[in-house]
């Protein structure tokens, strides 16, 4: 079992923050280790929210990784970019990132295990291998794929402090009049459909803040063909939620 000594600038530090550097490992994934009691301080479990003295002794243990369920398939995939870190794959509109019920394979996750075998981050468990954001099943674009926890952390990080940008274009219906704009509001759980997802101001309900930027890139006025009129827009993601 592997341990680390803490020093005396690590006096004061928060257990699950020193463990995170040392083991290269987000912060949740380390809380999860000592909620599962797999990290121990001076030999004895602790809470996650511990904090270090001079000379404190901390051991953490990793489980053996679960059996993983998903089976790899030789699924063609449209590789624009990859290193031994990590590879941007351009999903095609109909494919699933990762299995799920009614979904339980031809997923992305799917061909990636073909493509990639062992090399893919665990950060996030044995159905999402790899998966650091997700796009959803009817949208195309650029998905960005962890080979291995550290890269997984550092974009996590970044996807989190919004040092990079994620941008869609998107058709709407109708004719969106202002230039530009931003949409924000709380995102949850509809509360007669568990599969839909809808605006919840209810502050008894849970739900989470998703806000995007948008700017109009052209306008479609009622055509003769199909009688609706249609707007382009391009959609810059501040926070990326489930909608």
């Amino acid at each position: 079992m592997p341990e680390w000594i803490a020093a005396p600038e690590d006096a004061g530090a928060r257990l699950d923050a020193f463990l995170a550097g040392k083991m290269e490992k987000t912060r949740s994934s380390v809380q999860k280790l000592i909620e599962e009691e797999n990290v121990r301080l001076n030999g004895a479990p602790v809470a996650k929210n511990a904090r270090l003295r001079e000379g404190d002794r901390v051991e953490a243990a990793e489980p053996p990784p679960e059996v993983l369920d998903v089976k790899p398939q030789n699924i063609p995939l449209d590789i624009v970019y990859e290193d031994q870190d990590l590879l941007v794959v351009n999903k095609p509109k109909g494919m699933v990132v990762h299995p799920a019920a009614g979904n339980p394979d031809g997923t992305l996750v799917n061909a990636l295990l073909f493509h990639c075998g062992d090399s893919l981050s665990g950060i996030n468990g044995v159905i999402r291998p790899g998966i650091v954001h997700r796009i959803d099943k009817d949208t195309s674009g650029l998905l960005i794929v962890a080979k291995n926890d550290r890269a997984h952390q550092s974009l996590a990080e970044q996807i989190a402090v919004h040092s990079f940008t994620r941008i869609y274009n998107a058709v709407v219906y109708g004719i969106v009049k202002e230039e530009e704009g931003t949409v924000s509001a709380p995102i949850g759980r509809h509360p007669t459909d568990r599969k839909r997802m809808a605006v919840i101001r209810d502050p008894r309900r849970r739900a989470r803040q998703a806000i995007t930027h948008y700017r109009v890139l052209e306008r479609y006025p009622v055509g003769r063909v199909c009688g609706n009129a249609f707007t382009l827009t391009e959609c810059h993601l501040e926070t990326g939620r489930t909608h």
